[in-house]
Parts: C-alpha cells; structure tokens; sequence
C-alpha cells in the first residue's frame, strides 16, 4: 500500500522541478512579486504562488527592416541594419519593459531613421561605420534601464531612388571624362616639351640634323611607299645646285 502514496509523491515533486539551461537565467515571482533570479539548474517552482521566468542571456541578432528615410539634403532613402545585443539584467529585462525584444527592435528603427536624418547622402555613403556606431551609442543608452547591453549595429543596404542612381553614373562617367581629358592634356604638355628641348639640342650641335635626317631616311626605306617628300631649306638646296654645276 506504501506504494500507492509513493508514487503519485514522486510524480508530484517531479512536476515541481523546472531546469534552467547554461544560458538562460530564471526570473522567480512570488504572489505577483519579485523573489529571486535563478542561476541555471533544476530548481524546484511551487504552482499558484510561484511563477518562473526564463531569460535567454545569448547574444542575439536583430534584422532591422527596410525603413524609408529622408536625409538632410532631402533625399528619400530605404536602409536597414542588423542590431546584436544580449541581456544583462534578466529581473528588469522582465520587470520593466514587456517585450524587450521588440521594444529593442522598435528603438532601434526610430534611431536609424534619426541618424540618417542628421546627415547627407555623401556623408552616410563616405561614414557608415560612425554612423552605425553612433546608433549602437544612443540605443545602448536607451536601453539601460531595461537590462540590455547592445554590443554593435550594422548598416547593410543603403537602397537610393532609380533617378538618384542615374544622376550618379552620370555624374561617375562626367568625372571620367574630365581625368581622360587632363591626362590627355598633359600627354601632349610632356610631348611638346620633349620635342623642344630636342629640336634645341640637334641645333646647338653642328651636323646633328643632318644625322638625323639620315636616320629618318633609314626608318623609311623599310616602308612599302614609294613617294617620300622631304622639306630642303633653301641655302641647302643652293649649296646641292652649286656641287651639281662642279661636278
């Protein structure tokens, strides 16, 4: 007969026990009120004037959807982030604020719209990483007092108009153009300083144009034309005259 009140006991206690895992911590209230934070282990929860609570203390990540913004140069934007944070103080994760899940997710919408606002369109492409820092800062104040510890925010996709986008290209292919026409320029700069300085140097020295008139001549013999026409100075070609008469 011993048996039949030790079983339905051992049943009973058994039903009592909860096990809080390595990473959770157990949020106790007694009548309604707050008792205990629980570590993780089995612990043993009496029904009606008990009630447990278990806190997830992992670093969790939160995908921020799209949110439309307007910069401070009044463009319209869509942009959304990732928000990794964990909980620190499971009693006020759970005490004050009713879901710090979403409420975090909530926070950190409205701050990302705020950041983006406070800034223009090259500053936000040129300072992502500022940014985000700055709004992993005003959340993580934020969010203090309700036991969350928000370690990093990510921007991800900075999504612009179609229009925006090709005003930009236009402006990337304008500002090819420009840097393929200066060093054009410059090209033909260095070439005509080159041919200066060489026509100076084939002046100053005696016979050098003919040398190289010479050369020029030899480049050419290798050509499949058979018209060459050669600009004579006119003393030159007197001086050919008087030779031809001698001889």
């Amino acid at each position: 007969m011993s048996w039949f009140y030790i079983i339905p006991a051992v049943i009973l206690l058994l039903s009592f026990i909860r096990q809080i895992n390595q990473y959770e911590r157990g949020v106790v209230l007694l009548m309604g009120k707050f008792q205990d934070t629980w570590n993780p282990g089995w612990k043993i929860v009496v029904p009606v004037f008990q009630k447990l609570i278990k806190v997830d203390i992992r670093v969790k990540a939160v995908d921020v959807p799209d949110q439309e913004a307007i910069t401070r140069d009044n463009i319209p934007i869509r942009i959304n982030a990732v928000i990794y944070y964990k909980v620190l103080d499971a009693r006020k994760a759970v005490i004050e604020v009713e879901n710090y899940f979403f409420a975090v997710s909530q926070l950190a919408q409205t701050t990302m719209r705020n950041a983006v606002g406070e800034v223009t369109l090259d500053e936000l492409l040129a300072n992502k990483q500022e940014i985000s820092d700055r709004i992993r800062t005003q959340v993580d104040e934020a969010s203090d007092a309700w036991g969350i510890d928000v370690q990093a925010v990510e921007l991800k996709d900075i999504v612009l108009p179609d229009s925006l986008k090709r005003t930009i290209a236009k402006v990337a292919e304008a500002e090819r153009e420009k840097q393929a026409v200066i060093i054009n320029s410059e090209g033909e700069v260095a070439a005509a300083d080159n041919m200066a300085t060489a026509a100076e140097t084939l002046s100053k020295q005696a016979g050098a144009l003919h040398l190289r008139t010479l050369q020029s001549i030899n480049d050419l013999s290798s050509d499949q034309s058979n018209t060459t026409i050669w600009m004579i100075p006119i003393e030159s070609l007197h001086a050919i005259e008087g030779m031809a008469k001698k001889m």
